[in-house]
């Protein structure tokens, strides 16, 4: 019968990880088969099969992806050990009195004596999740815990996920602010545009804390860096290039202010209608800053129009928008950036033999821009520096700090970008950040707090 299994499964394309005995019966044996699938689909098709099976019963299945997820992926522990009446009245009455009033004499003091000092609200409304959309704050928790256990993994940062049952522009600003006191500082994270604009903007002004829209700014930073050593390799200027973007929404502007902050003059945006140009009309206030800003030639047309000649095509938008033919219309030695999720504006193995340098937001292609490369760094430096904003030269600093992770010498137009598991980025991004807070006087402390290239813990002062 294990035979007649086993083989169901290999004809239908899985591959066997392992079998392990759960329990004897008086006339059977209750086993335990794990699988390897190509896709969901395939996996339940596996099943199905093996339901149909005589002499065999089916008993239940798992999807391991599930099971990881079972419980939540987030757990709270204390810092301190609790075993006698001598660590309570330390941790709390009586001894948490005097602390207390402690912070209300010097609240700045929080920091040192409280969580404050290492922690951040991943806040969300729901209405913009990875390539998902709009599935609310529910569905949204698992990546909220996710982001939170990089946070925790790469840098150390105590992280909570904050899903917000409402859409309201006002209201998530208040909560915010009313949960700030606590925080050393926000991520926001899949807040739809235009709405996130407002939301970060308002929240910069008004909280004396470090908030940062990863979304925006995670991936323009990562953009960046990959810009930054793609062009070492094609060995193009700034000053030259022309640059299209696809996508003028959170992402897309994010990309487009900080590659003029590089230097690039020549940007034109694009949305679903095709280039942004002074013709335009009825433009949301973020669009018309894009017209205001960008597309120096007044170019006009699709983005099938307006990439011909381009140095750059950076996609943060749909899947399949470019052909073979749009990239033989590009400058010559063409540099593509195709990160919509999960499946790019063009397949890299269609792309690859049209460009010298080609990158995705995926995984499993070389050159993934991955935003974990940024926002752990990001906001252990902004938190260690105590700064209240997080500004454009700290995300200038963060993304050549990234850029400047690899080697010139070991450069290839599949290696741009270093791995997000590189555990020297994270500390070398942490301390760019901190001296950026620091020239630019926002930091609150002027020492730099060095990590451990090999741990998320710091070195303490």
């Amino acid at each position: 019968m294990l035979a007649k299994i086993t083989n169901i499964i290999s004809e239908m394309g899985g591959n066997l990880d392992a079998i392990d005995i759960v329990r004897p019966t008086s006339d059977a044996l209750v086993r335990d088969i794990s699988i390897f699938t190509h896709s969901e689909d395939h996996g339940l098709k596996i099943v199905e099969a093996l339901k149909q099976l005589e002499n065999a019963e089916f008993i239940r299945f798992y999807d391991r992806t599930f099971l990881v997820h079972e419980g939540g992926k987030l757990s709270v522990e204390s810092r301190l050990p609790l075993k006698s009446r001598n660590d309570l009245s330390l941790a709390y009455t009586p001894g948490v009195a005097r602390v207390c009033m402690a912070l209300h004499r010097n609240p700045e003091d929080t920091y040192r004596y409280t969580i404050k000092g290492n922690c951040v609200a991943v806040v969300t409304d729901g209405t913009a999740v990875l390539g998902l959309g709009n599935i609310g704050p529910k569905a949204a928790m698992p990546v909220m815990e996710g982001k939170a256990m990089l946070f925790k993994e790469f840098a150390g940062i105590d992280a909570w996920p904050i899903c917000l049952d409402t859409q309201d522009t006002e209201e998530i600003i208040r909560i915010v602010k009313a949960m700030a006191p606590g925080l050393g500082g926000v991520n926001l994270e899949d807040i739809a545009a235009p709405r996130c604009f407002e939301i970060e903007k308002r929240l910069k002004e008004e909280l004396d804390i470090p908030v940062f829209h990863d979304d925006q700014h995670g991936t323009a930073v990562v953009t960046t860096a990959a810009l930054i050593n793609a062009l070492k390799l094609v060995s193009k200027q700034v000053e030259s290039l022309k640059v299209v973007v696809s996508g003028a929404g959170a992402a897309g502007t994010a990309c487009t202010k900080m590659m003029m902050l590089m230097g690039i003059t020549n940007i034109v945006c694009c949305d679903s209608k095709g280039a942004l140009h002074t013709g335009r009309t009825n433009l949301n206030a973020d669009k018309q800053w894009l017209v205001d800003h960008t597309n120096p030639d007044g170019e006009a047309g699709s983005l099938k129009d307006v990439i011909r000649g381009a140095d750059v095509f950076v996609g943060v938008s749909q899947p399949n928008l470019l052909d073979e033919q749009d990239l033989q219309n590009m400058a010559k030695d063409p540099i593509v950036f195709a990160m919509a999720n999960p499946d790019p504006e063009i397949m890299p193995e269609i792309a690859q033999p049209y460009v010298a340098v080609m990158a995705t937001g995926r995984s499993d292609y070389p050159n993934q821009i991955n935003n974990v490369l940024c926002f752990p760094g990001i906001f252990r430096g902004a938190i260690d520096s105590r700064s209240s904003i997080i500004n454009e030269e700290m995300k200038m600093a963060a993304a050549e700090a990234i850029a400047h992770s690899i080697d010139e010498n070991h450069l290839a137009p599949d290696y741009i970008i270093p791995s997000v598991f590189d555990q020297t980025v994270v500390p070398a991004v942490s301390e760019a950040v901190q001296q950026a807070a620091i020239d630019t006087g926002v930091a609150r402390r002027e020492k730099i707090i060095r990590m451990t290239p090999s741990s998320s813990k710091q070195d303490g002062e």
